[in-house]
């Protein structure tokens, strides 16, 4: 009994960390307001400017990344291959170019403190006092 109530436990703490919420983060003097819409629109490369008329620059996490996985699934509806092949046929097609990739959280917040008009998304857990947080997913 008490192997069983061992392997439960286990199966959800490993559920739950599966489960990590996002946070899509813009830099601090950024006014825009954003919906889930409205963030699929700029990561798909539908758009170029946030609802207020402002540039936007996406920035993705690198695929190997978490928060990469949760964000594709949680946001844009898709799973992170469905991702790649939507953007390889862009670029195929010179009909678009990905966001820029960076490698972790931490490269992240940096990149988006340092630009105005930068949007990206990293783990809930990670946000700190450098960037805004727009959403949570």
């Amino acid at each position: 009994m008490n192997w069983f109530k061992a392997i439960t436990l286990t199966t959800a703490i490993t559920a739950s960390s599966a489960m990590a919420e996002v946070a899509v983060i813009v830099h601090p003097s950024n006014a825009a307001t954003v919906d889930q819409a409205e963030i699929t629109r700029l990561f798909t490369g539908r758009g170029t400017a946030f609802s207020n008329g402002s540039k936007a620059t996406p920035l993705n996490l690198a695929e190997s990344a978490a928060a990469r996985g949760e964000f594709d699934s949680k946001v844009l509806s898709k799973s992170s291959s469905q991702m790649k092949a939507y953007w390889s046929k862009l670029v195929f097609t010179g009909k678009g170019t990905p966001p820029k990739e960076l490698s972790s959280d931490a490269e992240m917040k940096a990149a988006v403190a340092a630009d105005a008009t930068a949007i990206g998304y990293i783990d809930a857990t990670a946000v700190d006092g450098t960037v805004k947080v727009l959403a949570k997913f």
